[in-house]
């Protein structure tokens, strides 16, 4: 899952962006003589050209430490067979690791890091600790791909963003993650359902679920906050960018505005007429999902693209998991439908002082190709950010499918935010939102304690804000 918090960072947007105290001393750390900024053009060397844009030496190593989380490391693994069609006896060592920072930090003081690293999980390296130690990216989109293609040409708009800091475009995030409400195209076409498009047909669908004995939502208490997700996202599509950027800029009244609290409103009269399946706030994630997936107890489920990878065990035969965009709350919002959120995740970076930069920006190259693009999309059901990569039929995937057709209806009306990552404020909203959906707390009192979490982090002098605009 990708949003409960922990996990959450396994595959977001600017995970570690924010340099915490706790990250401070790991900043001067790598910052000590021990770790002193080598010349970007170190390690060993080939002749640079159209095939080699980097300059990799033949027969040369890439050290890669991978995160082992969702994706697992596989992905890389197969990279290092394609990168050798390009340089030859370039081979690639895959590390897999769970705690990133403990247990490469001594190696960033050491002064001898590897030449790639998936700066993924709860452990993540905070990226403004070690900003000047880490090769900026920029070259690797202005190379072509293995199939002869400008790497920037090729890609989803907007994917340096989540790994720029300022202004430099370090982290090279691979996963395209869209987020949705997923829902069983089998159980709707039996029953002649029309998935929802605003939130009073979800209102409405949710009525004919109770003549059927089944629920519109069900939540689980680690991933309570998929509905603050689902919120969000359905009041930035009604309010436009003003409501993202208020919520971001953790600006006084932001949860107040007129576009989240008509959403709200709705969802607590959801509430309120026991559309959500009871018990939630009591109940591991995964079996509340299990409750969609499997038992269709409840229709509808808000969610990243990860969920079908994740209920793969759990999800009733031929389910056909199919994904939509939020709801919007009225027929005339300031995003079309079709908008939805989306941004790139898993960042890669490679560091200054490895052995062989130019080696792991190769690798780079290389899964960005067609071919090694394709496989993460067929082994992990989930889309990198490279374009057209993924057949119609998704490899057997409606949820697949849906992500690409729902990035392809987008086009240029996709948006994110990054407040709730940067700040780690996931763990304390956990708490409101179950009281929320359990009935415990109405609207008024949940925006108050959304609000009061919000404003603790601006008044604290102590955390580094980022301005967005």
């Amino acid at each position: 899952m990708t949003i409960r918090a922990g996990s959450l960072d396994r595959r977001t947007l600017l995970r570690g962006a924010i340099a915490t105290a706790a990250m401070g001393s790991f900043a001067v750390a790598c910052g000590s003589p021990s770790s002193k900024d080598s010349d970007s053009d170190s390690g060993p060397k080939g002749e640079k050209s159209a095939k080699n844009p980097f300059g990799v030496a033949a027969n040369s190593k890439v050290d890669a430490a991978i995160f082992n989380g969702g994706y697992g490391t596989d992905y890389v693994s197969y990279t290092g067979k394609v990168v050798g069609s390009q340089v030859k006896g370039l081979t690639v060592q895959v590390k897999p690791v769970v705690d990133i920072a403990p247990e490469l930090q001594p190696r960033f003081v050491g002064g001898n890091p590897p030449d790639l690293i998936d700066n993924s999980g709860e452990d993540q390296i905070g990226f403004l600790g070690i900003l000047d130690q880490l090769e900026e990216l920029d070259d690797v989109f202005e190379a072509n791909t293995y199939e002869g293609k400008k790497i920037a040409d090729i890609v989803y708009p907007g994917v340096k963003g989540p790994g720029t800091f300022k202004d430099k475009f370090v982290g090279l995030n691979y996963v395209m993650t869209v987020y949705g409400v997923w829902y069983s195209k089998t159980l709707f076409e039996a029953n002649n359902w029309t998935p929802p498009k605003t939130w009073d047909e979800a209102l409405d669908l949710g009525q004919k679920a109770k003549k059927k004995g089944k629920y519109l939502f069900v939540h689980g208490k680690e991933a309570a906050t998929y509905y603050r997700t689902l919120l969000i996202d359905s009041a930035i599509k009604e309010g436009g960018d003003e409501v993202r950027i208020a919520l971001e800029n953790l600006e006084k009244d932001s949860w107040s505005h007129p576009a989240i609290q008509g959403v709200l409103k709705v969802m607590e009269t959801m509430v309120k007429q026991k559309m959500f399946v009871p018990g939630g706030s009591g109940t591991q994630f995964q079996k509340a999902q299990a409750i969609w997936s499997n038992d269709q107890k409840a229709l509808l489920y808000p969610s990243g693209g990860w969920i079908e990878n994740e209920m793969k065990k759990a999800t009733k035969a031929d389910f056909q998991m199919t994904g939509i965009p939020s709801m919007t709350l009225t027929d005339k919002p300031k995003l079309p439908y079709e908008a939805i959120r989306a941004a790139a995740g898993e960042p890669f970076i490679v560091p200054k002082q490895g052995k062989n930069p130019a080696g792991g920006k190769e690798v780079l190259r290389a899964m960005l190709s067609e071919k090694a693009a394709a496989n993460f999309s067929k082994t992990k059901l989930a889309p990198t950010i490279v374009k057209g990569t993924v057949p119609a039929d998704g490899y057997g995937s409606s949820a697949l499918v849906s992500q690409t057709k729902m990035l392809d209806a987008a086009g240029t009306n996709i948006f994110t935010y990054n407040f709730i990552e940067a700040y780690g404020m996931n763990t304390d909203q956990l708490v409101p939102w179950n009281s929320f959906l359990a009935g415990d707390l109405d609207a008024k009192g949940l925006t108050s304690a959304l609000q009061k979490i919000s404003d603790k982090v601006r008044e604290d002098d102590s955390v580094d804000k980022i301005k967005v605009s």
